[in-house]
């Protein structure tokens, strides 16, 4: 950390799942210290100044403000005056996904020489290639180049389904083979991926049926309920985003004021025409009692997220 400002770190780039994997592991450096984890595009004026405030026990704490190009500029002013006079007992995670929004405080906080962390959009095909070769590496398996190409052309347009497709072929191709073609292909026409996204994308395509095939399957290969709530709230609130768009505005026009790819905008625009605001806001409000249940809330939280699939795709399709 030597060069650094101790207790703030920012990560830098458009990649969520590389994101999430930074902020992960600053947090796995100080497993003792107690998480707050805001998503900037939902805050209200002073949760910043109340997250940071001086702690009466004093223990360490870990404040993660995620998407902080998203803050209004009272909200921004929260950030700067407490970089002011830092807490040495926290440590500071800002994630900014690049561009110019949002740029004026990015270039404050690098002033302060925080540990940059670069998540960058992977948009090349031999980027994507090599972050696929990581995944099988970081799992303990080998995979030929065409295997790993066939991937890359069937899910190339998002890494978290790269990602999930990389961990389940891992867990189903016998121990100690190569991954080959073949497994490819056996596991597009049989396997569904098992990611919080599949189960989302189900849910909010009013697909009942699909959705709790997928939630079954997420939770059988060992994807935790509390990542498939973070997945339905991020994909809810991309809905919530690209609706408030002109739909006569080309999806490329949009991405860099929505800050997201074009092809997600894409396809939060098929999904809308399924959703009112009325509809999404009770979506909203079941998705906010789920994450209540499986935390704690509920005796059974898979029974809690069952519930909660159910009344989301069924408000879907009722519409």
């Amino acid at each position: 950390m030597v060069g650094y400002l101790v207790g703030l770190t920012l990560i830098q780039g458009g990649e969520s799942i590389l994101a999430d994997r930074a902020i992960a592991g600053v947090i796995a450096e100080q497993p003792g210290a107690t998480v707050t984890v805001l998503e900037c595009s939902e805050i209200e004026l002073g949760a910043i100044t109340d997250a940071l405030s001086p702690s009466l026990f004093g223990e360490d704490r870990i404040i993660v403000l995620r998407e902080i190009q998203d803050l209004a500029q009272d909200l921004q002013d929260e950030i700067t005056q407490y970089l002011e006079n830092p807490d040495d007992g926290v440590e500071l995670v800002l994630w900014h996904k690049g561009g110019v929004k949002g740029k004026a405080l990015l270039d404050k906080v690098k002033k302060l020489k925080p540990e940059i962390i670069a998540v960058d959009l992977i948009k090349k095909d031999g980027d994507k290639a090599q972050f696929l070769h990581d995944e099988f590496s970081r799992a303990g398996r080998k995979i030929t180049v065409d295997a790993v190409q066939a991937l890359v052309d069937a899910l190339g347009t998002d890494l978290r389904e790269m990602s999930g497709a990389a961990s389940q072929l891992a867990a189903d191709v016998a121990a100690g083979k190569t991954i080959d073609v073949d497994d490819v292909a056996k596991f597009h026409q049989g396997r569904v991926e098992t990611t919080g996204y599949d189960v989302a994308d189900a849910t909010l395509d009013g697909k009942t049926d699909l959705a709790l095939i997928t939630l079954r399957r997420a939770l059988e290969t060992g994807v935790d309920p509390v990542l498939i709530t973070s997945a339905l709230a991020s994909s809810i609130r991309t809905l919530a985003k690209v609706s408030g768009a002109s739909r006569g505005v080309k999806a490329f026009d949009l991405a860099s004021s929505l800050a997201l790819p074009p092809w997600q905008i894409d396809k939060a625009r098929r999904q809308l025409q399924g959703w009112s605001p009325l509809t999404l806001s009770q979506a909203v409000i079941t998705l906010a009692q789920t994450d209540a249940d499986i935390k704690g809330a509920s005796a059974d939280p898979i029974y809690a997220l069952e519930r909660c699939i159910l009344a989301i795709a069924r408000a879907r399709s009722a519409r």
